[in-house]
């Protein structure tokens, strides 16, 4: 929640767009929320199409709050090789989201796979998330897949944060605002020209840590867990 190292990254992207733009800002904690599971009824894609039959609780909310929005940004850390429990409940409920699925071939163009129930070129999506690896690239391969199906590939902005919950817990401030800077400019870009550049994208990758330096951490702090014990 507040206390969560991917929110002060978020914090900082958001914040340079504010500086550019006059945004207006709302912060929703999925865990917060009362969202339950979709038990893949399909009625989304059938029955009731473009509205999902479960409307007690949080999610019907959400989803006005989307389609609403200018900018849409999704905030987690990297959990298991793909995101946290409670956001993939959400997104499972965004299901009616997505156009009926009436047998489509799997786009080759870069396309969503069966397309955007409402589709807005004006609408910006942007996905920030953290991970506690260096080479970030293949562990977050099936997470980017699962959005290049959903999205579109190029249909929306990631932004990775390598090594970012050891830069929180060394809680070097100096190192650690030079390192939010660098997504808060990101922000101001982003803003400005609804896009990243391949050069920002790259310095936002680069992570905190030499992989020398980031062993010997992690070596001294899994050995510190073990004297802890069940403490």
């Amino acid at each position: 929640m507040n206390n969560s190292a991917t929110l002060n990254v978020t914090k900082a992207f958001v914040s340079g767009m504010c500086e550019e733009k006059d945004y207006d800002v709302e912060y929703i904690n999925l865990s917060s929320l009362n969202i339950k599971p979709c038990i893949g009824c399909l009625s989304c894609w059938g029955r009731t199409e473009g509205e999902c039959i479960i409307k007690d609780d949080d999610i019907p909310m959400m989803k006005q709050k989307i389609l609403d929005a200018d900018v849409f940004v999704a905030s987690f850390p990297l959990f298991f090789f793909g995101m946290p429990g409670t956001a993939k409940v959400f997104m499972d409920r965004m299901l009616s989201m997505m156009k009926t699925y009436r047998g489509q071939k799997s786009p080759e163009n870069g396309e969503s796979f069966h397309g955007l129930r409402y589709e807005d070129p004006n609408k910006k999506f942007v996905i920030i998330t953290s991970c506690a690896y260096t080479e970030f690239g293949p562990v977050y391969e099936p997470l980017i897949k699962q959005f290049d199906c959903i999205c579109g590939k190029g249909k929306y902005t990631m932004l990775f944060s390598p090594q970012l919950k050891t830069l929180i817990d060394l809680n070097n401030e100096a190192k650690i605002n030079r390192y939010l800077n660098k997504f808060k400019e990101a922000g101001k870009e982003f803003a400005l020209n609804g896009k990243l550049s391949e050069e920002t994208e790259a310095k936002l990758k680069q992570p905190p840590f030499s992989e020398g330096a980031y062993k010997v951490f992690l070596d001294g702090f899994w050995r510190e867990e073990k004297e802890k014990g069940g403490k």
